[in-house]
């Protein structure tokens, strides 16, 4: 290497650094609270179902609706992002979301419950492809899946949390006149408004605008991202409804459909699942999430460091989507509690890195100008998912009484997402060895 090029990469290394330490742990800490308030109310599920007479086609209707919301208010609240800056949008996202997720506490009856759900997937729309788009503002591609993957780590350190915690809250039962799922929801809910009264203080906006970094860092991250959008190309078109219609919009939207909606249909559900299909009590399935949290963020880590080095995302993604679907496969059709419980942690460690290393690239295959409203689509288009899937997993639980049809269900999903993700990952290989556009 000769010693220009050395300076050069030194250059870049402590501007990767220093961005890193500066964005990440509040990121990280954001999403952290938006993943405990999006899925806490699968551990106030039993409790809360039994105390309120909500069957299952109610629970998984209520559960789906948040991502209606969220999927309805996607693309306004992403350009409502470019609009007014990350830090203030992410903020008013934080605050408004807290604020009615520890409203969840005084659901009474299912129009209630619809009702707060949707509201709460309004308020968190745009949080998570906001954050994808503000990323590709600070690191390049040789970067990017390491720091998604640092602030995705929220996923599996959420289920670690809800694991260790919920119980606990859960147990506070009659407290002050209030059940133990009420407790759940306030300690976990106000907590986030907090986080985004800090996101508002401390959030860096962009490079340009920043002293910790010096003007050499400054001009190396506009570079490496302008050498992106030069090998990405300039759209054809650049109006909203041209972007919607992006092939790989669509492509990238119909895997998260698939990964997304099947992930968050189980997720939902998997403290009854563990019970019916390994008889574990909510203690003992506590602290299996919690392990499988864990094994979510060493997998994740190292997978964002793997996939930068070899700039393939898309294979690593393959391979976990493929896990996944064999895991469901497992658990609906093994009778063996050990097995049940390995096929759930297997699950665990890989479902949290898929959208982690698909998100990553969404950069790779859209350019800047396209990105923000499409990867506001792509996400839309998952979170319409989310919403569908709990919703049938539901209604195929109260008419077979038993979530084994519905894990087939999702692990045929998910074998359809692997291969889609293996179709994207020969088209984008492809267009990257073509030479880049000046």
């Amino acid at each position: 290497m000769a010693a220009g090029d050395e300076e050069r990469a030194a250059i870049g290394a402590s501007a990767m650094r220093k961005a890193l330490w500066r964005i990440i742990p509040l990121i990280l800490v954001a999403y952290l609270f938006a993943y405990l308030d999006r899925v806490n109310v699968s551990f106030a599920a039993t409790d809360m179902n039994a105390d309120l007479g909500f069957s299952a086609t109610v629970y998984g209707l209520g559960g789906g609706l948040f991502f209606l919301g969220y999927a309805l208010f996607e693309i306004p609240s992403n350009l409502l992002l470019v609009r007014f800056g990350a830090r203030q949008w992410i903020a008013r996202i934080m605050v408004t979301w807290g604020l009615l997720s520890a409203g969840m506490m005084f659901v009474e009856t299912p129009s209630q419950f619809y009702i707060l759900r949707f509201l709460l997937g309004v308020a968190e729309a745009g949080f998570y492809p906001g954050v994808i788009y503000y990323f590709s503002s600070w690191f390049p591609p040789c970067h990017r899946s390491r720091a998604v993957s640092r602030f995705y780590i929220a996923v599996p350190l959420a289920s670690l949390l809800m694991g260790a915690v919920s119980g606990w809250l859960l147990s506070l039962d009659g407290m002050a006149g209030l059940a133990g799922w009420q407790w759940l929801f306030l300690a976990q809910g106000l907590p986030t408004v907090l986080v985004g009264i800090a996101v508002f203080v401390w959030l860096p906006d962009r490079p340009a605008s920043v002293t910790w970094l010096t003007p050499d860092e400054r001009d190396w991250i506009e570079e490496e991202l302008a050498r992106e959008q030069r090998l990405i190309g300039a759209p054809a078109r650049h109006s909203i409804l041209a972007v919607l219609r992006h092939p790989r919009v669509l492509m990238n939207g119909t895997i998260g459909f698939l990964v997304i909606g099947a992930n968050i249909t189980f997720t939902l559900s998997v403290p009854m699942i563990l019970a019916e299909a390994a008889g574990m009590g909510q203690a003992t399935a506590g602290w299996m999430v919690s392990a499988g949290g864990v094994l979510g963020v060493i997998l994740m880590l190292a997978l964002g460091q793997v996939a930068d080095r070899r700039s393939d995302r898309f294979f690593y993604a393959f391979w976990c989507a493929a896990i996944i679907a064999a895991a469901f496969f497992v658990i609906a059709l093994s009778g063996s509690p050990p097995v049940v419980a390995l096929a759930f942690l297997a699950f665990a460690a890989t479902a949290p890195s898929v959208p982690m290393l698909l998100s990553s690239a969404w950069p790779e295959t859209l350019s800047q100008s396209e990105l923000a409203v499409g990867a506001a689509a792509i996400n839309t288009m998952a979170q319409i998912g989310a919403f569908v899937s709990p919703f049938a997993w539901g209604a195929l639980a109260d008419s077979t009484g038993s979530f084994d049809a519905g894990l087939i269900g999702i692990g045929t999903m998910v074998t359809a997402c692997a291969w889609l993700i293996w179709v994207l990952r020969a088209q984008v290989r492809a267009r990257m060895m073509q030479p880049a556009v000046v």
